[in-house]
């Protein structure tokens, strides 16, 4: 028989673990360049853009800058996505569906 008061702990645990991994999601900072290092941006695991830098190099070639841009940030979200995903998988014990 399910006891509501084990529920109700295990579900404010579960709230408690959430809590303390978005903490250090948003303390986790995810790097990714273009170009050569011509673009560099960092974001936080939140999603947030923490800094972003341009080459000089770059000032002239707007075209070149806005490929490199997006392809910096795209990266970078991409990463941002997988340590969400390992955050969450880490959560849950370990157990991932998606590694066979």
């Amino acid at each position: 028989m399910l006891d509501l008061g084990q529920l109700g702990g295990l579900l404010s645990q579960l709230q408690e673990q959430f809590k303390d991994m978005e903490a250090k999601q948003k303390a986790t900072q995810f790097s990714a360049k273009s170009g050569g290092g011509l673009v560099k941006v960092c974001i936080n695991g939140a999603g947030e853009l923490l800094d972003i830098q341009i080459d000089d190099s770059l000032l002239e070639d707007k075209e070149a800058l806005q490929i490199y841009l997006m392809s910096a940030l795209n990266e970078a979200y991409k990463n941002v996505e997988e340590g969400r995903k390992n955050s969450a998988f880490g959560m849950l014990g370990g157990l991932n569906p998606f590694n066979k």
